[in-house]
């Protein structure tokens, strides 16, 4: 029982009336409790016990609850401080809003409000440790460059490259559209012995095939109209670097056979031209389609196949690694609010859960896209899901539960079965776990479970 206990939040009460620090210690009794009763004292048990949460009266003796306010502020930020102040004095209480403090409540007040404001301000902490972790990950992250991942699928990516980046190798990296295939060519090229040398990339299914063959080869003078002069093509701009065909899926079956030519022996011809050159390029291809199946179907040339599947990187879609979803959105806060000056620190758990539950058919690619103008329209601090666009809401696979005419109690009730019962399915039937998750000690979760009628399997303390 007291290992249950020391799981609680913590919450500190700084007020100077005893009925009013009794008042909460009979309304808190599912925290654990920290009464003072003047500003010195508040500000030693802060010190001391560390809360998760502050209250405190804003008129007392000697210390009133702003300068308590300044006080902690200075010793953690972080901490939520919550004022209690009487009508007369709500406009000091939205100043201390200002100075830092999460919310007020004005007296007299419901029961029912102190538990609100209470939870939101405990959300609103555990969102502030969670940007603090994931911003320590993104750290420890920089050397990666761009590409951002923690889950078991990446980190099989990582390995592969360290393990093919220091050789001369040719790579096919293999994914759906949107999922990094070029940050991948990238980390590659900079990790290799070419790494102070060129890099070029080029999307093979944004050119005709004769524009195509002229970038990458070059092209003589009267090669064909408009040749007023010769161009070197992406394989001399490139030598003795590295150059990504990006969708090489696309390439016409008589480029295959040129491409085939530079792997087997280094020589490529411009357009137009008579005497071939050697070159010295790594070849890095990627390609969203079945490779093999258009060997199948003649789409594509089977010797070239073998010559650029030396090494092959698959690429996951973020739907089968969406434990790094979060670690995502908290790079692109951070990308996007240097980009528009402004200053949005996370997101709504509405919003997460949507975005975990989504199956994002364009990737990573689909999530920055969607953090950038979600950073771009947001006026706030938190962005929420009203800022998702209607056809994302409209088309997408996700529920997002209706409460209708519900009175709140029925809503809130509703919202505890559905959250209870989705943490008994992540974590397997395990209560503790999914107590230990839900921040509420293990008996006043089994007391959930039986006012909701929910089958469980009862575990030893």
């Amino acid at each position: 029982m007291s290992m249950d206990i020391e799981k609680r939040e913590k919450i500190l009460v700084i007020d100077d009336e005893p009925g009013m620090r009794e008042m909460f210690r009979r309304l808190l009794k599912d925290y654990t409790l920290f009464l003072a009763k003047d500003g010195e004292e508040g500000i030693e048990a802060t010190k001391r016990e560390n809360p998760d949460i502050i209250i405190s009266d804003l008129k007392m003796p000697r210390m009133d609850g702003i300068e308590v306010l300044r006080n902690i502020k200075e010793y953690n930020s972080a901490i939520p401080f919550i004022l209690i102040t009487a009508y007369a004095t709500i406009e000091t209480a939205v100043e201390a809003i200002k100075i830092g403090a999460y919310d007020y409540i004005t007296k007299p007040f419901d029961p029912d409000v102190i538990e609100i404001t209470i939870k939101n301000a405990l959300q609103h902490k555990r969102l502030l440790d969670e940007n603090r972790y994931l911003r320590e990950k993104l750290k420890s992250l920089q050397e990666r460059e761009n590409i951002i991942g923690e889950s078991k699928v990446m980190k099989e990516v990582f390995s592969m490259i360290d393990k093919v980046a220091p050789t001369d190798a040719t790579v096919l990296i293999q994914g759906e559209s949107g999922t990094g295939k070029e940050l991948i060519a990238q980390a590659i090229h900079k990790n290799s012995l070419r790494t102070d040398k060129t890099f070029l990339s080029i999307n093979c299914s944004a050119f005709p095939e004769t524009l195509l063959e002229s970038e990458l080869f070059g092209y003589e003078k009267g090669a064909f109209t408009g040749a007023v002069g010769s161009k070197e093509g992406l394989f001399e701009a490139a030598n003795r670097g590295t150059l990504f065909l990006d969708e090489i899926g696309e390439m016409s079956p008589s480029l295959q056979v040129k491409l085939l030519r530079v792997l087997q022996d280094g020589q490529i011809l411009r357009v137009g031209g008579r005497k071939p050159f050697t070159v010295d390029v790594r070849i890095i291809s990627a390609t969203n389609k079945n490779l093999k199946k258009e060997v199948e179907t003649g789409n594509f040339r089977e010797d070239l196949f073998y010559r650029i599947n030396i090494f092959t990187i698959n690429l996951p879609p973020l739907r089968e690694r969406k434990e790094d979803i979060p670690l995502l959105i908290y790079y692109f806060l951070l990308k996007y609010n240097k980009k528009f000056s402004k200053s949005v620190e996370t997101i709504s758990p509405a919003l997460m859960r949507f975005l975990l539950n989504y199956h994002w058919p364009g990737n990573v690619r689909e999530l920055e896209n969607l953090m950038e103008r979600a950073v771009l329209m947001s006026d706030g601090k938190q962005i929420d899901i009203p800022t998702l666009p209607d056809e994302l809401r409209d088309n997408s696979k996700v529920e997002i539960p209706s409460y209708g005419t519900l009175t709140f109690r029925e809503a809130k009730e509703r919202f505890e079965k559905e959250y209870i019962l989705s943490l008994l399915k992540k974590h397997d039937g395990r209560v503790s776990r999914a107590a230990m998750e839900a921040g509420m000690p293990r008996p006043n979760f089994y007391e959930k479970l039986k006012k909701y009628n929910i089958p469980y399997r009862k575990e030893s303390v």
